[in-house]
Formats: structure tokens, C-alpha cells, sequence
């Protein structure tokens, strides 16, 4: 939880939010340790994504989908390590135009003009940035990231029931389970945090929501490449590292 008067190597905690771990429990240069070293597996499955992206050349979109949650977990890592209201924006300004980069990938296959939608999107990407960094009004992030996310769904679910492999279902269900671990983590931290903090030990659900969420948005990705695979008549299939992490391997059809 914030203190404004803690001694540390970032100066008194400024940031508007309130997250429940003691600060600078274990470090003088770090001001929530779990919720900061929770995004390092976030990193490691964005780069497994990134990888294989590039390996078996999928589209530039789903190389930069990956980046995108690379990006956002190490501007989250800073927040949580710095707790500085300037560095504040480097968490939740990528969150959302990671949100309008899903947007482009699930609808941008339908969409006839293709230079009208990643322009209004840079635009309002753009825009919003801006606008949060000046007015630091926190609503304003939230009510723009569940709008974008709600947008999201429908086309997600059309994918799912369009989709003809149970291995790729098998990924969205994955996906769904995540988010909702995830959420709930997020709500129980929220909500419940002067009972969690009474606690002996503190279950850190702040820290499992990163993890939870860096898993949601692997699968996400797994299954949005392999709905486009099928698309483009890739002959994509389901293969798993380490045993559960699973990964899309295509066969692209060879140039006559």
C-alpha cells in the first residue's frame, strides 16, 4: 500500500493508486517487489510468442502483438518498482493501445479499406495519450480500456465458433479461464485489501493477476494465429513446449 513519507531510492510514492503490498519490504530500489518480479514470466511468454512468430513468419501484426506485451510488462515493472505518478503512464497507456492493437488484428481481416483503420487507430491512440498524461484522470483510462475490451468479445467469440479445430477451441477456453483467474485476483485485491494486509501471509493478488494475465494474453495470441492460419489456408496445428505451453505450427502452402 502507498506511502507518501516511505524512504526510499525514488523518493515518497506519488502515484494515484493503491496496491496491496507493503512497499520497499525487500528493497530499497524496489517499491513492490512481487507485483514488479510477477511480469518477468509475462516477458519470457511474450518472447516464446515473439519467437515463433518470426520463425514461421506470420504476419508483421502478431511479431508486434507480442512486442506490444513485452513492452507493456516492462513499463508495468517499472510502475510497481518506482510507485512515481510520472511513470504511472508507462503501465497504462501501453495497456491500452495494446487493447486497440487486438482491435486491429481480429477485425482487420474483414475491413475493405485497409489504410482507414490503423490511421484512426494511431489517431486515437495518439490522442488518448495526451489526453491521459494531461488531465491524470484515472476513470478516463478505465472506462476508454473496457470499452475497447468490450468490443473485443464478440469478435473473439466468432472466431471460437468459427474455428473447426478442437485444439484451437481447446486455446480460447485456455484464454477465457486465464481472464477470469486473472479478474477475480484483481477484484480480491481491490476490495479486500485491509483484510488481506491483517493476513500472516499476504497471497500477493496483485501479483497473480500479472501472472494470470501474461498467460490470457499468451493463449490470446496463440489462438488469434491460429485462426488467421486458418484463414489463409496455413494448415496450422497445435504443438506444446514444455508439455503445456502451446504454440501454432503451420505449413504453408509451397509457390507453384
Amino acid at each position: 500500500m502507498a506511502e507518501s513519507l516511505v524512504s526510499s531510492f525514488w523518493g515518497p510514492v506519488t502515484s494515484t493508486i493503491e496496491l496491496c503490498e507493503e512497499n520497499y519490504a525487500h528493497s530499497s530500489y524496489i517499491a513492490e517487489f512481487y507485483n514488479t518480479v510477477s511480469n518477468i514470466p509475462c516477458i519470457l511468454l511474450a518472447l516464446i510468442g515473439l519467437i515463433n512468430a518470426l520463425r514461421q513468419r506470420f504476419e508483421k501484426r502478431f511479431s508486434i502483438l507480442h512486442i506490444s506485451n513485452m513492452i507493456l510488462a516492462i513499463g508495468s515493472m517499472v510502475f510497481h518498482a518506482t510507485l512515481q505518478h510520472v511513470v504511472q503512464q508507462s503501465d497504462e497507456t501501453p495497456m491500452f493501445w495494446e487493447m486497440l492493437l487486438y482491435l486491429y488484428v481480429l477485425y482487420s481481416p474483414d475491413w475493405h479499406y485497409r489504410s482507414t483503420m490503423p490511421t484512426f487507430l494511431f489517431i486515437y491512440a495518439a490522442g488518448f495519450a495526451v489526453a491521459h498524461s494531461l488531465l491524470r484522470v484515472n476513470a478516463l483510462f478505465m472506462v476508454q480500456y473496457i470499452l475497447v475490451f468490450l468490443l473485443c468479445i464478440p469478435r473473439m467469440y466468432k472466431y471460437y465458433i468459427h474455428s473447426k479445430f478442437a485444439s484451437a477451441k481447446r486455446i480460447a477456453k485456455l484464454c477465457v479461464i486465464s481472464l477470469f483467474l486473472g479478474s477475480l485476483c484483481w477484484f480480491v485485491d481491490r476490495i479486500f485489501c485491509k483484510k488481506l494486509s491483517s493476513w500472516y501471509i499476504n497471497p500477493q493478488a496483485h501479483a497473480l493477476w500479472h501472472l494470470f494475465m501474461g498467460l490470457n494474453s499468451y493463449f490470446a495470441n496463440t489462438f488469434l494465429m491460429f485462426c488467421r492460419a486458418e484463414q489463409l489456408g496455413w494448415n496450422p496445428r497445435v504443438h506444446h513446449l514444455f508439455g503445456f505451453f502451446p504454440y501454432v505450427k503451420i505449413e504453408k502452402p509451397k509457390i507453384q
